[in-house]
């Protein structure tokens, strides 16, 4: 099956947009069918305050890159301008099949593409925009919600990483919605990546160490984390970078700041938290999650979003009320009193991620696509 990806945001980008769109990528090329990822261009060399990304390393597929623009207030996230080379590349590559990853520009492109080409498309919804929208400008959540509703209305079928994802769309008006989760490395994230070193020099006098993972920006609430600086023995630890990382580095006295983190650098750090904390109350999924219980770490995350599937309460993690701070720090107080509790929620939660290898999650999309394919053919026959 030949397969157009086209995608807001492609790694050197780290989130979650770029990761679920490479891990596809990669397993679609492994299992014998033919990728084509279409997506923004990073930062050219000189251009301003931002580094150039690096050059684009060689892949087994095609990488098509759209010139962009960084936006405005947050220049890690590139928004692609006009272009002619997306149909173009669509048609050379005589693609099958047009995946949207999380359409809302390019997205929205790759979605006008393909009904000019005739070819069926598949709208992965992935990101709250509406909820972007009105955490960053006050405003315009429900324009965002009639420019999601237009693309994903117009794709054959969309795909919802949580029930509460389906639902929100499902409720905005928007057809043919199935689940599809996101898959999880569970040979990178594992227990045994536990690090005494780290963990020594992370927490000299043996603290609880207590951690985020993920972009430091506004959605993500990681201020909700400040009352645990104030408890004697944890140490909060915060991977990641963002534009709100000047305001949180004073709001979070004492706090380790590491910077942004990858591969195995990334694993050993999950691995050597004794708590994961979770705080941003608007994911669709929330990848960290999952990464966090893979290594066997307890999470203590919000009951809203994608967090209510991947968190049994109690079995594999505990929900504490979205943006409740006194609620984060009692939830973990309770497992930094409690190792056993600590250990059980860690070894359940990796025995229920055990299964969602990324492997098997995009063999699951791959369902999708031929089910799609499918109903094209009957509709033209």
């Amino acid at each position: 099956m030949r397969v157009a990806l086209v995608t807001e945001s492609f790694p050197p980008d780290i989130n979650g947009v770029a990761h679920c769109a490479l891990q596809t990528a990669d397993h679609l090329h492994r299992t014998g069918h033919e990728p084509l990822v279409i997506a923004p261009a990073g930062a050219p060399a000189g251009t301003g305050s931002e580094p150039p990304d690096e050059a684009e390393p060689e892949r087994p597929y095609p990488v098509v890159r759209v010139p962009s623009l960084p936006l405005p207030g947050y220049p890690q996230v590139r928004v692609a301008l006009p272009s002619r080379r997306l149909a173009a590349a669509i048609t050379a590559h005589g693609s099958d099949l047009v995946h949207l990853a999380s359409p809302f520009v390019l997205g929205a492109r790759g979605m006008t593409a393909a009904l000019r080409l005739r070819i069926p498309a598949v709208a992965v919804y992935q990101t709250d925009l509406g909820g972007y929208a009105r955490t960053y400008l006050g405003a315009g959540e429900n324009a965002a919600w009639r420019r999601i509703r237009a693309v994903h209305t117009a794709a054959d079928r969309t795909l919802a990483p949580s029930t509460a994802a389906a639902r929100d769309l499902e409720e905005h008006g928007v057809p043919r919605v199935r689940l599809w989760p996101r898959g999880v490395d569970t040979e990178r994230f594992r227990p045994s990546r536990r690090d005494p070193a780290l963990r020594r020099e992370l927490a000299p006098g043996g603290e609880l160490i207590v951690g985020y993972v993920g972009r430091l920006a506004p959605e993500k609430n990681v201020e909700l984390l400040a009352p645990l600086c104030a408890v004697p023995g944890v140490r909060v630890v915060v991977v990641g970078d963002g534009p709100s990382e000047p305001a949180l580095r004073a709001a979070l006295p004492g706090a380790r700041f590491l910077g942004r983190r990858t591969g195995d650098e990334l694993a050993r750090l999950f691995a050597s938290l004794d708590v994961f904390a979770h705080t941003g109350p608007q994911e669709t999924f929330c990848q960290t999650v999952q990464e966090a219980q893979a290594s066997g770490v307890a999470v203590v995350a919000p009951a809203a979003g994608g967090p209510l599937d991947l968190v049994a309460h109690g079995r594999t993690g505990l929900l504490v009320p979205p943006g409740d701070a006194g609620a984060v720090r009692d939830a973990v107080a309770l497992l930094g009193a409690d190792a056993g509790l600590r250990a059980s929620l860690g070894r359940a939660a990796r025995h229920a991620v055990a299964g969602r290898t990324w492997g098997a999650v995009v063999d699951q999309l791959v369902d999708h696509y031929a089910e799609v394919l499918m109903d094209r053919t009957a509709v033209a026959a």
